[in-house]
C-alpha cells in the first residue's frame, strides 16, 4: 500500500451570510460533511475591503460542545465573552476558544485605524481590508461540558521555521520538523494547525499520524499534490485516511495554504446552529437552558495568554 495520501474529497465552498450579515465563504460545514472531516466541523473564510460586507459582525451568541479558532489575517476583530474576557485580535493573531459547557461571545470585525497600523507590523492589507478564518473543532463526549477557556495567541509568538526546500511554516499547534506549535496539544486533543507559505519551485513534506483526518485549504496560488493532483486557490482538499505522507510542490507561482490534521473522535453528533452535542436530548436541553436563562454553567473566568 502506498504511503502517500491522495485527495479523497474537494470542497469548493459556497458564498453565504452569517452573524448579523457578514458575507463569507463557507468552505465546509454541516452534519453531512462531518462524516468525513471529523474532528473538524466547519471552516469559514471571511474577507473584504468593503465595510458593508463585515461591519455588522457577529453579535452576542452562544456556543456549547465545541472549540472555535479565529485566525486574523487582515484588519482586526474585537471580541467579548460571558467569562469576562475582552480585547482584539490583530493580523497574525489567533483566538482559540473552548466553549465547553457553554459560553456567550461576540466578534466584531473592524478595519485597522492608524494607531493599529503603526503598532502591528504584520498588517499588509488595504485600509478597510478585513480578512480571517474561523474553524470549528468538535469536543469529545467527556469534554463537551468542560469549563470554557479563552486563549489568546499573539502572532509574534507563533513559531515560524523554514525547511530547506523553500517553504516557511507557522506552527499554531502540533509539530513540524520536531518544532512544537504555540499551543501545546496532548494525545487526546491532538490538532495540527499550520500556515504554510511556499516560494516558486519549492516543496513541502508532512507526515500525518496514522488514521488522522488531514486537509489543506489554499489561500493563494496553486500547487500540486504528489506531483500530479492540482491544489487550487479557495478550495479545500480532504486527504485519504490511508497513507501518512503529504508532498506538495509549487511551479511558477507562490502559494499559501492552511494545513489541518486531527485525531478522529468517532462519536455521534447532534448539531443545530452554534451548539454541537452527542444526542438530540442533549441538544434540546441546551436550547431549553437558553430559554430559561441558565445556559452558562461556569462563573469563573478562564483566560490563557499562550506564550
Amino acid at each position: 500500500m502506498s504511503e502517500l495520501k491522495w485527495i479523497e474529497k474537494e470542497f469548493q465552498g459556497h458564498e453565504t451570510f452569517d452573524g448579523a450579515g457578514v458575507r463569507l465563504k463557507r468552505i465546509f460545514g454541516g452534519p453531512n460533511s462531518y462524516l468525513s472531516t471529523d474532528p473538524f466541523l466547519l471552516l469559514d473564510h471571511f474577507g473584504s475591503d468593503k465595510l458593508e460586507d463585515y461591519i455588522a459582525g457577529f453579535p452576542w451568541h452562544p456556543h456549547r460542545g465545541i472549540e472555535t479558532v479565529t485566525y486574523q489575517l487582515e484588519g482586526k476583530t474585537e471580541h467579548e465573552d460571558s467569562e469576562g474576557n475582552r480585547g482584539a485580535i490583530y493580523p497574525g493573531d489567533l483566538q482559540w476558544m473552548t466553549a465547553g459547557s457553554g459560553i456567550f461571545h461576540k466578534e466584531m470585525p473592524k478595519p485597522l485605524n492608524p494607531k493599529d497600523e503603526k503598532e502591528n507590523l504584520l498588517s499588509t492589507g488595504m485600509p478597510n481590508s478585513v480578512v480571517g478564518m474561523q474553524l470549528w473543532i468538535n469536543l469529545t463526549r467527556k469534554n463537551k461540558m468542560s469549563n470554557p477557556v479563552y486563549r489568546y495567541i499573539s502572532g509574534r509568538k507563533v513559531p515560524e521555521i523554514e525547511n530547506n526546500t523553500g517553504a516557511k511554516v507557522k506552527i499554531v499547534s502540533g509539530e513540524f520538523l520536531k518544532n512544537l506549535g504555540a499551543l501545546r496539544m496532548n494525545d487526546e486533543r491532538d490538532i495540527t494547525y499550520l500556515d504554510v507559505k511556499m516560494r516558486e519551485e519549492s516543496s513541502f513534506d508532512f507526515e500525518v499520524k496514522n488514521g488522522y483526518t488531514s486537509l489543506v485549504y489554499v489561500l493563494t496560488g496553486k500547487a500540486m499534490l504528489n506531483g500530479k493532483d492540482p491544489l487550487l486557490k479557495s478550495n479545500a482538499y480532504l486527504f485519504s485516511h490511508s497513507g501518512t505522507k503529504i508532498n506538495i510542490k509549487t511551479d511558477q507561482e507562490k502559494t499559501r495554504f492552511i494545513l489541518l490534521a486531527g485525531k478522529t473522535i468517532r462519536e455521534p453528533i447532534a448539531w443545530y446552529g452554534p451548539i454541537v452535542m452527542n444526542t438530540n436530548d442533549e441538544l434540546s436541553l441546551a436550547f431549553k437552558e437558553l430559554d430559561e436563562g441558565n445556559f452558562i454553567k461556569n462563573k469563573k473566568p478562564s483566560f490563557q495568554d499562550v506564550d
